[in-house]
């Protein structure tokens, strides 16, 4: 069973537990997941509606795609457990002759990048999830324009939470060039996914407070 399928209790209690995985990639996962299924929500409220017909095809088309990235998370919280065993074991490496110490960098180095693999994926499908959901609180339904606004606060804490998987890897790599590549890569996904959460927000909040 993938981690995200368990029951929530399970799931939360195996992530309070001492075991390193899930942790916080597990966590940013699930943020994501329920970004996209709340993005699906409001597509599913809206879909059909005569109110919205203008807006039809894009509604269909949106459902399909959330749809997609909440597996896409779902799938994502085992990769980046998966991505984790190997640098957990790297830590117990021997490190007693220079013979190990190189080898243990070696197999550090290697699993430090395998590492940033699924967090990285969660932060580019947590802007396909925000692209999405200010789609939604423009074109979907008034009812649930609030939900489109709390889906965009779970895609940014899944953006958020995984940047922090990235960066602290790349602080521990011996590679500076890869680690400013990771870095690069981060920086820019972060910086455009908390300013389009921001105006997602704006624009929920423009359209719900008065």
């Amino acid at each position: 069973m993938m981690m995200l399928e368990k029951p929530f209790t399970e799931f939360a209690a195996e992530l309070g537990s001492a075991s390193p995985v899930p942790g916080g990639g597990g966590a940013a996962a699930a943020a994501g997941a329920l970004g996209a299924a709340l993005g699906s929500m409001v597509a599913s409220l809206t879909a059909g509606k005569k109110k919205y017909a203008v807006y039809e095809e894009d509604i269909r088309r949106i459902l399909k795609e959330t749809e997609r990235l909440r597996m896409e998370f779902i799938g994502l919280a085992d990769a980046d457990a998966d991505g984790f065993r190997p640098l957990s074991e790297a830590y117990r490496l021997p490190k007693n002759t220079p013979e190990e110490i190189q080898y243990r960098n070696e197999v550090m180095e290697a699993s430090l990048e395998k590492a940033c693999e699924a967090p990285l994926a969660m932060m580019r499908a947590a802007l396909e999830t925000l692209d999405l959901l200010a789609e939604l609180a423009e074109k979907g339904s008034t009812l649930a324009v609030s939900d489109a606004g709390a889906g965009a606060v779970m895609a940014r804490a899944c953006l958020q939470a995984a940047s922090l998987n990235i960066y602290i890897n790349t602080g521990m790599m011996q590679n500076r060039d890869m680690a400013d590549q990771l870095n690069g890569q981060t920086d820019h996904m972060y910086e455009a996914g908390c300013a389009g959460a921001d105006r997602i927000l704006a624009n929920v909040m423009r359209r719900i407070k008065k």
